[in-house]
């Protein structure tokens, strides 16, 4: 007989099992497909998975494998899934869904193992996919697939050809092997050309994680990017392109791929190399395909060499450190007629490599990118810079005379010169008529009654007696000391001048010139006049105050970019230093104030406005040349000027005879 305690505990029992039928009753009857609001960056990520942005097989190629029962095959035998879905597609027709699927399984693969036959086998499927023999397959812009498609087949053909240690990309012909038979793919060395230039050592721009440089622009099309090295097939003198520059270009495999050839397993294509300065379009299946192109990848692959950098200091104490260096006035690509040069010119313990930002941004414009070139001009910064000015004069007219011995490219007659500080007064130099107003300031004697030798009146007159160089049409001053810094004049600038070795040419010339003529100079000051450039530069200096009441010549566009720090009064500022009093001049086309430090090269609104005087110059030096008025007129941005009066002027107002300030005209 049960006893009370039994009872209840028998009760208990019963109650628990009628509870937890009731649960089972209960999630049988939930619904087997919910919906749950969750962040709409979440459905995106799903949405949007793939092999290239998470390393996962898309949802297209998960509803592909579901389709053909290839889900589990492919977990475990990829290779196996792989060949089956091949068989599959080419048994019948060319299936678009299916062609992508085998790219992004083929990818997926070759990445886990490293195979290059499957890498190899993935840019075929994805080419397939972009470029079908039935022009009607082609896949839509709108299809999310179809860029990833171009990535798959990019990074494919990098990874195909990749080095052992994948530093680099060793193109070549050959029959390669793939998954489903092979492929003969031709390369020919020989046409991998820039210019004059042969190109090699294949970098994949992909791998490689840029700093320094504000922004990365890629040209997205097909083609793996890469950063190449390039040689001149004949070296000459006189004008070269720089010696360590990294040039991007685009590889691309060009093929035919019907489905009989991918059913019998013999396929073929070619190389092909174009640098990214270049026209960037390829033509595929009877229409045009852009190429992709990283341009700053290679630019600061190029910058990231040490060496570049060594001239900053070096060339500051040492007056002969460009006399054992190569060329000082460099082009960043070989030379193309109908390009207007554009010469950087750096300043005062500078390098051409701080002009990396405003060089890389102006590229990006396509305007620019088509109407200019780049030069850059390098200098030993501590020299006297009446001696700098007269290597930069001579560089520009052994330039112009190497490229265009017979005067043929007008583009060689509109040159822009862009200075930053120190820069700004070699590139005044050369767009001044002096005169005698220079050498007065020195003697009341010309050079040829002055005890010297016949090498220091020839360098004497090179140097002081100058006329605006006719191949430069424009100039744009930079933080620009025109009345001198008042660093150089300060502590640290004194004894930094004290260190300054100026060339053994200059020190000659120099020599020549104080220790025969004592009685027949005016300036005696603690140490040979204009001996550096910081002498060059200070304010009281009688030879800088005569240098500077000389305007530039009437034939040349002068524009300014000053910039001043703070918020107080734009008249009575500096940029730390040079005050706004001595980088102003009255007659300026253009001025821009920018609040702002003396490093102001990079700030996005100096180059705004350099790319405006640059559209400008463009329209006007060529109307019926190299681009249309109208097509630059309609680039040319309205300019926003920070102004000593807080006004802001239409593009087209006119400076003549005004102060400048914050005021813009025309060419």
């Amino acid at each position: 007989m049960m006893g009370p305690v039994s009872g209840r505990i028998s009760r208990y029992h019963s109650m628990l099992g009628i509870s937890a039928g009731l649960m089972l009753l209960l999630a049988a009857c939930a619904p087997p497909i919910q919906v749950e609001r969750v962040n709409p960056r979440e459905v995106d990520r799903e949405l949007g998975s793939n092999v290239i942005s998470t390393g996962r097989l898309a949802e297209p190629t998960r509803i592909v494998l579901h389709r053909e029962d290839l889900s589990e095959r492919f977990a475990a035998d990829p290779e196996g899934a792989i060949a089956s879905l091949h068989g599959a597609v080419t048994a019948g027709s060319a299936d678009p869904d299916a062609l992508y699927a085998l790219a992004e399984m083929a990818f997926l693969h070759a990445q886990a193992t490293g195979k290059r036959a499957y890498f190899l086998a993935a840019a075929i499927y994805a080419y397939a996919f972009l470029f079908p023999e039935d022009p009607r397959q082609r896949p839509s812009g709108f299809d999310p697939r179809f860029r990833t498609a171009c990535d798959i087949y990019d990074r494919s053909l990098a990874s195909a050809f990749a080095s052992d240690d994948r530093a680099r990309v060793e193109l070549r012909s050959g029959r390669f092997e793939l998954p489903f038979g092979s492929i003969d793919i031709a390369f020919d060395p020989a046409g991998a050309r820039w210019g004059d230039q042969v190109l090699s050592n294949f970098t994949p721009e992909d791998e490689l994680r840029i700093e320094g440089l504000q922004f990365r622009y890629r040209r997205p099309g097909i083609g793996a990017p890469l950063a190449a090295d390039a040689t001149p097939k004949n070296p000459e003198t006189g004008f070269q392109v720089e010696s360590n520059v990294k040039v991007p270009v685009t590889a691309v495999l060009l093929m035919n791929v019907p489905m009989r050839d991918l059913a019998q397993g013999r396929l073929s294509g070619s190389i092909e190399v174009h640098p990214a300065f270049e026209p960037s379009d390829v033509t595929i299946g009877g229409q045009p395909v852009p190429l992709e192109a990283d341009m700053s990848a290679a630019f600061a692959f190029s910058l990231g060499d040490p060496t570049v950098w060594e001239s900053e200091v070096s060339g500051f104490f040492d007056g002969d450190f460009f006399h054992r260096t190569e060329a000082r006035l460099v082009g960043l690509e070989p030379y193309r007629a109908g390009q207007i040069p554009v010469v950087f010119i750096h300043g005062t313990g500078s390098s051409p490599g701080r002009w990396a930002n405003l060089i890389n941004d102006l590229q990006s414009d396509p305007v620019i990118r088509e109407g200019y070139q780049f030069w850059s001009f390098s200098y030993a910064t501590g020299n006297p810079t009446a001696f700098s000015a007269a290597q930069l004069r001579q560089a520009i007219e052994d330039a112009v005379h190497t490229l265009d011995p017979k005067g043929k490219d007008p583009a060689l007659q509109q040159i822009v010169l862009i200075g930053h500080s120190q820069g700004g007064l070699l590139a005044k130099w050369v767009t001044i008529d002096s005169g005698s107003r220079l050498w007065d300031t020195l003697s009341e004697k010309p050079p040829e009654e002055l005890h010297l030798s016949p090498e220091t009146k020839s360098t004497l007159r090179r140097v002081l007696f100058v006329k605006p160089l006719p191949e430069v049409r424009s100039v744009i001053f930079i933080a620009t000391p025109h009345h001198g810094s008042f660093v150089a004049e300060n502590t640290i600038g004194q004894l930094l001048a004290r260190f300054v070795t100026p060339a053994t040419s200059i020190l000659t010339a120099l020599r020549d010139l104080t220790e025969d003529n004592p009685d027949d100079l005016r300036i005696h000051s603690g140490e040979p006049p204009f001996s550096s450039s910081v002498w060059s530069m200070s304010p009281g200096n009688p030879f800088l105050q005569t240098f500077a009441a000389i305007p530039v010549s009437p034939g040349v566009a002068a524009h300014s970019i000053i910039a001043v720090e703070g918020d107080g009064p734009v008249e009575t500022g500096d940029d730390g230093v040079v005050s706004y009093q001595s980088a102003h001049i009255p007659k300026a086309r253009s001025e821009l104030v920018i609040r702002s430090g003396h490093s102001v090269q990079s700030d996005p609104r100096t180059v705004r406005e350099v790319r405006r005087i640059l559209l400008l110059h463009l329209a006007a030096a060529c109307p019926r040349g190299c681009v249309t008025i109208a097509a630059v007129d309609r680039r040319i941005p309205a300019p926003q000027f920070v102004t000593p009066s807080s006004q802001a002027y239409d593009a087209g107002a006119s400076t003549a005879g005004s102060s400048g300030k914050g005021q813009t005209g025309g060419q």
